[in-house]
C-alpha cells in the first residue's frame, strides 16, 4: 500500500544578497493515512521550511533539485504550477496549523468570515452551508457558544480558543494532511493538553495524516507514532518514537533528550548542547553536527564524512557517520 505522503531526496534553496543558501538538504520522509509523524530540531534547523515546501509556501526565491519528489496522493506537487493545481493542496487535500494565530487570522475580518471564504474556495457549496459548516466545526474543537465566536474578530479571543479556531478552520475542508507548526508553544500547559488530545481525537475520528512540528519531545512523545530529528536542514535519525526516545543512536538527539529537565532529580543541572547551530551561510563540511559534538570521531572532525541514514533496528535510522561518536 502507498503511503498518504512520501518526501524523496529534497533540496530547499534560497538566492539571497548574500548567495545561495541551503535550508534543507536530501530529507526523505513518509507518513500513513491516520498516522502522527514529529519532526524536531532546534530553530533553524528547516522543519517549517520542509513543511512549506509541502504546500508550496516558500518565497518566490526558492529552489528545489530536479529529482526531488514530494508525493502526495500518487501526485508530485513539486510538479504543480498552475492555480488550480495548488488550490487543490492549500486548504484542500492539506491544511496547515500555524505557531501564532494572531498572524494567521487577519484581524480587520470577523474569524467567521475567513472560514466561509476559504469553504467558498475549496467546496461547492453555498454562503449558508458553509457557515453551518464553519459553527459546528467551531463546536467540534470545544469552543463554547460557537455561533458568538463566529462573528468576533481574533483578538477578542483568547490563546487556547484562537488556536482552537484555527484548527476549526484547517479542518473544515476535510483535509488528507495536517500539517502542525509548532501549534501548542505559545500555549500553558493545561490548554497545551487539551489541544494535543483534541488533535488526537481529531485523528482517530477522520483518519487524516498528521505533521507535528515542535522543539519539544514531552510533546512528540504524546502525540507521534514516528519522529524525525533534524539539524541544520538534515534529518540525522528517524524512526518509531519510542525507539528513538528509549534508544537514541545520534549525539544530536542524545544531547535534545539530555537537556530536559529529570522530574526524579529536580536537583540534576540542565545540560544544554553546546555552542549554536551554525549559519546556513557557513555550513560545515561533512557532518553537519561535528562543530557541536562532544566526541566527534576523526573522520567527523576532519570533515570529510558523507552524510547519509542506515538502518540500525529495524526502522531506526541514523547518520552513518555518527553511531560512534557522542
Amino acid at each position: 500500500m502507498s503511503h498518504l505522503l512520501e518526501v524523496k531526496n529534497l533540496d530547499v534553496k534560497f538566492d539571497t544578497d548574500e548567495g545561495r543558501i541551503t535550508a534543507v538538504e536530501n530529507i526523505s520522509l513518509s507518513l500513513d493515512q491516520g498516522k502522527v509523524l514529529g519532526i524536531v530540531g532546534e530553530s533553524g534547523s528547516g522543519k517549517s521550511v520542509t513543511a512549506k515546501a509541502i504546500m508550496q509556501l516558500n518565497p518566490g526565491n526558492t529552489n528545489y533539485n530536479n529529482d526531488a519528489e514530494i508525493i502526495l496522493d500518487d501526485e508530485n506537487v513539486l510538479r504543480f504550477t498552475s492555480k488550480d493545481d495548488l488550490k487543490k493542496i492549500r486548504g484542500g487535500k492539506v491544511s496547515m496549523i500555524f505557531q501564532e494565530p494572531m498572524a494567521s487570522f487577519a484581524p480587520a475580518i470577523k474569524i467567521g468570515s475567513q472560514m466561509v471564504e476559504q469553504l467558498l474556495i475549496h467546496k461547492d457549496i453555498n454562503k449558508n452551508e458553509a457557515k453551518e459548516i464553519s459553527i459546528n466545526m467551531l463546536q467540534r474543537v470545544g469552543i463554547a457558544d460557537a455561533e458568538k465566536r463566529f462573528n468576533q474578530y481574533a483578538f477578542e479571543l483568547s490563546g487556547g480558543m484562537r488556536q482552537r479556531a484555527m484548527i476549526a478552520m484547517a479542518l473544515s475542508t476535510m483535509p488528507k494532511l495536517l500539517l502542525a507548526d509548532e501549534p501548542t508553544t505559545a500555549l500553558d500547559v493545561t490548554i497545551q493538553a487539551q489541544v494535543i488530545n483534541l488533535i488526537k481525537d481529531i485523528i482517530q475520528e477522520y483518519q487524516m495524516g498528521v505533521i507535528f512540528i515542535t522543539h519539544d519531545l514531552g510533546v512528540i512523545a504524546q502525540i507521534a507514532d514516528d519522529v524525525a530529528v533534524m539539524y541544520l536542514g538534515s534529518v540525522v535519525e528517524k524512526g518509531p518514537v519510542n525507539k528513538i526516545l528509549k534508544n537514541p543512536k545520534h549525539p544530536y538527539t542524545k544531547g535534545l533528550l539530555e537537556a530536559l529537565p529529570d522530574v526524579n532529580n529536580l536537583d540534576a543541572p540542565l545540560r544544554p548542547i553546546p555552542g549554536n547551530i551554525p549559519s546556513p551561510l557557513d555550513r560545515p563540511s561533512g557532518c553537519v553536527f561535528r562543530t557541536r559534538c562532544p566526541n566527534p570521531c576523526d573522520n567527523c572532525r576532519n570533515g570529510k564524512t558523507e552524510m547519509g541514514l542506515i538502518e540500525v533496528e529495524p526502522g531506526h535510522w541514523v547518520d552513518q557517520c555518527c553511531i560512534n561518536c557522542g
